[in-house]
């Protein structure tokens, strides 16, 4: 992860209108914006942010920032431009880092900083980034926070506010590919259909639950086939008949393998012997 402050060289040097987290394994932009930005003053694109308080910026808008800085990737002399700049190929970053972010629009450019150079309140904020999220019925959430609140969010209650995200909700298998941005931004079902992590929070209900709770209940509550077969004494084959036959019902299944509560695994033992 690399950050960098965004500033600009028609305002005081020590004003930072906000900052631009970058994270080179997922090559994804994340903008923060300090909660005493004026929005007049914050680079137009992001402006809008601030007048209605959201201060991190997805992954979306923010990159759209970031390409309004740099060389479009369709410009007709691209490759001689590249050539040229030592870069084999497009490179969003590598390419806001020849000019370090300035371009012809405004005064504004980046400037490295280190984490411990953030404000203590984008520090608290990121206390609420996402560590990990279970799909449940009804097109709820069970999200897991990084400073370790465990909280269930009903996304119908948010669809009316994100109108990309709706077509999600209403099909369990589409909600079921939910996934977690990088490094806990938010969740997200496409580029356009995501949710900011501050506004899960603030709409979730705390549950009394930890990671630590869940993570033990899947180690002992949960059985894959293999273990079931062992349990069972039974080879594949014949967990497999169980299953047509109505006597086995595994919670989740792919190709390679199933997996069980181990309590029926025990009622069917129970039921065997």
């Amino acid at each position: 992860m690399r950050i960098f402050a965004i500033k600009d060289e028609a305002v005081n040097p020590d004003t930072i209108l906000g900052y631009l987290v970058y994270y080179e394994r997922a090559k994804s932009f994340y903008i923060e914006l300090p909660e005493s930005v004026d929005p007049w003053k914050t680079p137009l694109l992001l402006s809008s942010f601030a007048k209605r308080g959201q201060y991190s910026v997805d992954s979306y808008w923010s990159r759209l920032w970031v390409q309004q800085r740099i060389i479009p990737q369709d410009r007709q002399n691209i490759g001689q431009v590249l050539k040229e700049n030592g870069l084999k190929g497009y490179d969003e970053f590598q390419l806001l880092m020849l000019t370090m972010g300035r371009c012809a629009q405004d005064d504004c450019y980046l400037e490295e900083v280190s984490k411990d150079q953030i404000p203590k309140l984008l520090a608290e904020r990121w206390e609420t980034k996402i560590e990990d999220i279970v799909p449940l019925a009804k097109a709820r959430l069970l999200i897991f926070f990084r400073n370790g609140e465990v909280r269930i969010a009903d996304m119908n209650e948010l669809a009316s506010a994100h109108p990309d995200c709706k077509p999600y909700f209403a099909q369990k298998e589409r909600f079921n590919t939910v996934e977690v941005q990088p490094d806990g931004y938010g969740v997200f079902w496409s580029e356009r259909a995501m949710i900011a992590n501050r506004e899960l929070y603030e709409k979730s209900v705390p549950i009394p639950l930890t990671l630590e709770d869940f993570i033990g209940f899947v180690q002992q509550r949960i059985v894959s086939t293999n273990e079931a077969c062992q349990m069972l004494g039974c080879s594949r084959q014949n967990i497999d008949k169980l299953m047509k036959r109505g006597k086995l019902h595994p919670i989740r299944q792919d190709a390679k393998n199933k997996l069980f509560f181990k309590s029926e695994i025990k009622q069917r033992k129970r039921q065997l012997q």
